[in-house]
C-alpha cells in the first residue's frame, strides 16, 4: 500500500476520517496549496481510501467507510503512529476549527433569518410543502377514498403514496376539472355521485376522507353510514370541516346547509353511524384566511355484530 508511504496522504485520509470536508476545507486546515490536496485526493480515491460527492459547485470527500479488512488493519497501525505527533494534534485543532465556522455560519443565518423563514420557505418550496411530504406516512397498501373531491387536489396529493385513491363528488363540473388534473394517475378513478349513494362496493376502503363537503349534506348520519357501509372494518375516516360559525350568507352564496360543527353533535352522528374513538381536533388559525376556523375529526369504522339466533 505505498498510497500510505506519503506522509501529506497520510494527513488528509486522518483529516477525512474525523469529518467530511471539501479540497479547500482541507487545503487550509493542512496549510497545503490546494492543487496538492487535490493531487493527492486523487492518488487516494483511485485506490479507494476515499470517496466523494458532488454538492452543487463542491466536492466532498471522506475516509471510505467500507475499506477491506487488510487496509483498515494497515490504516489503524498507520494512524496509531501518527496519533502522538505534534503535527497531527495541529492539523486535528485547525480543522475542528474550520468544522466550526462552519456550523457557526449556519447557526449565524439560522438566527438572523427566523423572522422570515416561514416566508423564505414558502418561496423556495412553496406553500406547506411540509404537509405534502407528510403523505407519505399513508400505508402504501390502502385504498383511499376522496369523498367530494372537488377539484381533485387531495386526490392528486395522495395518489403517488397508496395503492387506489377513488375520487368522487356531485358535481359533474367539479368533476371535469377533476378528471383533467388526475389524468396521469392510473391508480385514481373519477366517479360522479353523492356522499349518501356512494358509488363504490361494500367495504372496499381503508380510509375514507370527507374534506370541507359534510356541510353540504341535509342528512350526516345518512352520509356518514353510507361511508361506514364502504369502509373496510377498523377502517379510519377523516373528516375536516369548519367550527360552528355565524356567517349565515354562505348559505346564500355557497349553498352550505350547515354552519359548521361542534365536536358534540358530530361525536353523536358517528356513533349513530357506527363509528368509534371520535378525536374533534380544532386547527390552527391561518391569519390570512378569510373563512371560518376549521377542525379534523377521525373516527374507527366498528364492524356491525353479526346476527345470532338463540
Amino acid at each position: 500500500m505505498v498510497e500510505l508511504a506519503d506522509a501529506t496522504r497520510c494527513r488528509l485520509l486522518a483529516a477525512l476520517e474525523m469529518h467530511e470536508l471539501t479540497v479547500g476545507e482541507l487545503a487550509a486546515g493542512l496549510r497545503l496549496p490546494q492543487s496538492t490536496a487535490s493531487r493527492h485526493l486523487k492518488i487516494l480515491a483511485d485506490q479507494s481510501w476515499v470517496t466523494s460527492r458532488a454538492e452543487g459547485t463542491s466536492r466532498w470527500y471522506r475516509r471510505n467507510p467500507e475499506l477491506p479488512a487488510d487496509m483498515v488493519q494497515l490504516w489503524t497501525f498507520v494512524r496509531g503512529a501518527m496519533a502522538q505527533t505534534p503535527a497531527t494534534a495541529q492539523d486535528t485543532a485547525r480543522i475542528e476549527a474550520i468544522v466550526a465556522a462552519r456550523r457557526a455560519r449556519s447557526e449565524t443565518y439560522f438566527a438572523t433569518a427566523s423572522a422570515e423563514w416561514d416566508s423564505l420557505r414558502t418561496e423556495l418550496f412553496g406553500t406547506r410543502a411540509d404537509l405534502g411530504a407528510m403523505m407519505a406516512l399513508l400505508d402504501p397498501s390502502w385504498t383511499v377514498g376522496d369523498l367530494g373531491c372537488g377539484t381533485g387536489s387531495l386526490a392528486e396529493a395522495i395518489a403517488p403514496h397508496v395503492r387506489r385513491v377513488h375520487a368522487v363528488d356531485a358535481s359533474p363540473a367539479m368533476l371535469t376539472a377533476a378528471t383533467a388534473r388526475l389524468t396521469p394517475y392510473t391508480n385514481v378513478t373519477v366517479a360522479e355521485g353523492s356522499l349518501e349513494h356512494l358509488p363504490l362496493a361494500d367495504r372496499c376502503l381503508d380510509v375514507a376522507v370527507l374534506m370541507l363537503v359534510l356541510h353540504h349534506v341535509p342528512n350526516p348520519v345518512k352520509a356518514l353510514q353510507e361511508v361506514h357501509r364502504v369502509l373496510k372494518p377498523h377502517g379510519r375516516l377523516l373528516i375536516t370541516d369548519m367550527r360552528t360559525h355565524v356567517h349565515d350568507r354562505f348559505r346564500e352564496q355557497m349553498g352550505h346547509v350547515w354552519l359548521g360543527f361542534d365536536a358534540g353533535s358530530l361525536d353523536g352522528w358517528l356513533r349513530d353511524a357506527g363509528f368509534s374513538g371520535t378525536r374533534y381536533v380544532p386547527l390552527p388559525v391561518d391569519p390570512n384566511a378569510q373563512g371560518p376556523a376549521l377542525f379534523s375529526c377521525t373516527a374507527t369504522m366498528m364492524p356491525k355484530p353479526a346476527f345470532v339466533v338463540a
